[in-house]
Parts: C-alpha cells; structure tokens; sequence
C-alpha cells in the first residue's frame, strides 16, 4: 500500500521485487509513481534542452513546466489506469484492502 510515494528501487522492495507478481498493490489518491524522484528525472533526462535555452528565466520556465507535466504522469491514477498498481483507494478503505490481501494469500 503506497501511501505518498513510490520511486525506483524503493516502490520495487515495498512491493516484493516485481510489480507484475504482489498479491495487491494499491495507493492513496496523492501517491506518485516513477523510475526516480521526478524533479531529478527532469534534471536528468532533459538536461540537453535545458542547457540549450540560454535565458535563466525562460530555461527555469521550462523546467517547471517539464516537472508539472512529471507530476501529472506520476499520479497514482495515471499509474493504476496503466496497469502499475492495481487501484487508488480513500485512505479509510486501507484496513480492508490490505485483509482482503492478507486473506489471499
């Protein structure tokens, strides 16, 4: 059960190693998924088009909005409506999900 957030190797060991194999896995609404910490990602993985746009404004400008457009592909809806996870539950739904996980087993 991902309550905040799931990034790389750490959402790997909460869920046992694999995605494709836990019992259950769920989240609460304002869980976010990715490979990393998404700020970082963008760093990263746009580091090229950033360092292209010469203007500090614009090139600051561009990493907001490559970190917004993270954060809505993060979401745990957007992780459950392809295949992630396997739903989004109001926290006070927990206890049951996580027996009816117990019970699965």
């Amino acid at each position: 059960l991902f309550l905040r957030r799931g990034y790389g190797l750490g959402a790997m060991a909460l869920v046992g190693g694999s995605f494709d194999f836990p019992t259950i896995t769920a989240s609460w609404p304002q869980g976010e998924f990715g490979g990393m910490g998404l700020e970082g990602a963008v760093r990263l993985g746009f580091k090229k088009e950033l360092e292209a746009v010469p203007d500090g404004e614009a090139r600051d400008a561009l990493y907001e909005k490559l970190v917004a457009e993270m954060y809505e592909k993060g979401r745990a809806t957007e992780a459950a409506a392809y295949l992630e996870i396997d739903m989004v539950i109001d926290p006070a739904e927990s206890r049951q999900v996580i027996l009816r996980g117990i019970q699965k087993r």
